[in-house]
Formats: structure tokens, sequence, C-alpha cells
């Protein structure tokens, strides 16, 4: 289940990153609250937040993934976390000083969506590079155990110090926390790397890596599976804020809390996929069935009539979330060649967190124009859609088997 944890790179990368995955996420939370604050109570304010962060994805993510196959990743990955670690620092500043508008916070939301961009591909294709091909499911699993368990920690502590001391501080303790990160990567030793062997700078590399996806009919179902999920389904930056201020009538603490439960079923998720991790390649079947099943379990939690109910239901769904994640994640990294690794890994990403520009505000406008349910409801009903029609166009491409009633079915005409 630890496997990975033998490498001693990978031991350093793992210590570093849960110190300062708490500080990212205390900032997300900060940063939430602040534009609820400076924008009245606004959705649609909150939802172009989150669009500005993510809309650099859909200029730079595949280009990172070029440089992702050029360059020494683990230099590439100290530059660019450096450089978010100041944008905390300058956005914190900004804050406590009394001297924070909505406009700047848009700037460094856009800002730090363009090192995200760049950051993101490099860290997702290193992690071959820190514990080798057989331990790559585990590294992903322990990765996102990592991730959740800041996701608790983080955002709990965030509600705390926005009642207490404001959000400006909270920017701060995430600046201070990138340090961590940074040493854990400096202090690696670069000769028990599993490396490739970078490829030469050349023309044309960037769609010779889209022309390799383009002829891999599996990698297309598999990638269009992801985008419709996460910008339709796994919209939670933007709506649990809504949720918890314009449905539950609840404060910074009340937000922090739904957090926090949707971190405890990730976090839970991420236990159980480190644990099948053992076992080899993941199953395409679990891919789909965890869409499937989050998309069900999504249209619920929409209808959820208390807070305390809306808050319980997290915790399955975000089981459901972190293992399609997961098992998504590993099959496009065990299943392309080395050499394209990172130019797949930058399409991954662009699907992955592309859509939130389209996303975050078809979200706001949801929650504006129908209740701040209404997002959560069509999400699911998008991400059952997107599991069934995918694993359809899989199976007649024979990628991946389908249960024996529907195949039964289909022969008699049924579906």
């Amino acid at each position: 289940m630890f496997g990975s944890l033998r490498e001693r790179n990978y031991r350093l990368y793992a210590g570093g990153q849960i110190v300062s995955l708490i500080g990212t996420w205390m900032q997300r939370v900060a940063q939430d609250w602040l534009v609820l604050e400076l924008s009245g109570k606004s959705p649609v304010a909150l939802g172009i937040a989150a669009a500005l962060q993510f809309i650099p994805t859909l200029v730079l993510s595949l280009w990172a993934g070029v440089l992702a196959d050029r360059m020494d990743k683990r230099k590439l990955l100290m530059v660019v976390q450096a450089c978010m670690g100041l944008c905390a620092l300058v956005l914190g500043l900004l804050d406590v000083t009394g001297l924070a508008r909505l406009w700047q916070v848009y700037l460094f939301c856009l800002v730090l969506g363009c090192f995200s961009a760049i950051e993101t591909p490099v860290r997702q294709s290193f992690v071959v590079e820190m514990v080798g091909r057989n331990h790559v499911t585990n590294a992903v699993a322990l990765n996102s155990m990592t991730f959740n368990l800041a996701r608790i920690v983080g955002p709990a502590i965030a509600g705390f110090l926005i009642t207490k001391i404001d959000t400006g501080w909270v920017f701060l303790g995430n600046f201070v926390s990138f340090a961590a990160v940074l040493m854990g990567l400096f202090l690696m030793d670069p000769w028990r790397l599993h490396r490739v062997e970078p490829v030469p700078r050349s023309r044309g590399q960037l769609m010779a890596g889209l022309r390799y996806v383009r002829r891999r009919s599996d990698l297309v179902v598999l990638l269009a599976l992801v985008f419709l999920v996460s910008t339709f389904g796994v919209t939670f930056f933007t709506t649990l804020a809504v949720a918890a201020a314009n449905v539950f009538g609840q404060g910074a603490d009340g937000y922090g809390l739904l957090s926090t439960m949707l971190a405890i079923g990730t976090l839970a998720g991420a236990v159980l996929a480190a644990r099948r991790s053992t076992r080899g390649r993941p199953r395409l079947r679990l891919l789909f069935g965890s869409a499937l099943v989050f998309g069900v379990l999504e249209v619920l939690l929409g209808a959820m009539p208390t807070y305390s109910a809306f808050a319980l239901m997290l915790i399955p769904i975000g089981v459901l979330v972190i293992t399609f994640l997961n098992t998504a994640n590993s099959t496009v990294q065990l299943s392309v060649n080395p050499t394209v690794r990172g130019r797949v890994m930058g399409l991954y990403m662009l699907v992955l967190l592309g859509g939130t520009p389209l996303g975050g505000p078809l979200t706001g406008w949801l929650a504006e124009q129908f209740g701040g349910r209404s997002p959560f409801i069509v999400g699911g009903i998008v991400s059952v859609a997107a599991a069934v029609l995918c694993a359809l166009a899989l199976a007649r491409s024979g990628g991946v088997a389908l249960p024996r009633f529907v195949v039964s079915r289909r022969r008699r005409g049924g579906v």
C-alpha cells in the first residue's frame, strides 16, 4: 500500500507536498471567501474567479507537456513553485493592508492559473521519474492521499483563521508553506531518478503528441469522459461556497466544513485506491462505473433538504470522485509511450481543468437563476450520460466489456 515510499526521492517530495498543500487549500478557501466578500456574495463573481484561474490551462498546458518532455522536470518544478509562493505573498500583503480589490483578486487568479497550468503536467509526468513504472499507480494513489489529507486540514484551519483574523494572514501562511516543497525538491538525489532521455528540441512536437492521441481511440474516449465529468460534475470549488452561503445560510466556517467533508470522502477513496494499486493496472469498468455512480449521487446531493444531510452526502461523493480521477490518471500514464508522456499528460490536464472556464460561469449562472442546488443536479445528469455513452463507444471498439444484461439487450435491439 505504501510501496512508493521506499524511494527516498518520493519521500522527500511527499513530505514537502503535504505541508505545501495544506497552505494551498487554506488559500483556496480564503480566496473564495474574499471574492464573496468583495462582490456582495455574488455566485457569478465566484464563477469568474474560478474561470480566470483555469483559463491559462487552455493555452499553456499542452506547451507545458512539451517542456516536460524536453527539460529537467525537477528544476522546472522548483522555479514554478517559487513563483506561486510569491503570488501568495503579494496577495496576502494587499489583503492585510486593506488594499485588496476584486479586480486584483481576479488578476492574481489569472497569474496563478498560468503557473498552475505549467506546473501540473510537469508534476504529473514527474511521478514516473521518482518511483519507476511499476509503482506509478501506487504513487498516484499516495499523491491523492496527501492531497486529500491536506484538503481536510487546510479548509478547517482556513475557516477558523478567517473567522478570527481574516483572509489576508491565510495567504501569507500559504507563502510560508512553499518552503517545504522547495526544500524537498532541492534535497532529491538526481542520480536516483528513473529518468527518460529528454526529447531533442524540434519543430512539430506538440502536433506529434496530438496525432499520437488521435490514433488511439481508447485515449480519445477516456479523455472525453474526463472532460465531461470534470467540467459539469466536479464543480465543487464554485458550488460548495454558493451552497453554504446562499442555500443554507452558513458562514466561512460552514463552507470550510463542507470542504472538509468532501475531503474526508476523497481521502477514503485515495486509501482504497492505494490498496487496489497492489493488484496491477486499473480496470476500465472501475473507471466508467465510478463516473456513473458519482453522477447518481450528485443528483441526490442537490436534493438534500438540510445542511447536515448535504454535508454527509459529500463523503461518498468524495470517494467516487477520487476513484474516478485516480483510475483515469493511472490508466493514461501506463498506456502511453514514455517519450510522449509529458505531452499526453498536458492534454489530460487540459481536458481535466480546461473546462472550468466554461463550467465555472455556467454553474454560477445556474445557481443565480435556478437556485444553489441546480448545479449539482445538472452536473450529476451530465456525468451519468457521459459514463453510459463513453462506455458504449469504447465497447464497440473492444476496449471495455459491458455487463451481460446490457449485451443481451443490445442484441435484441433494446439499447
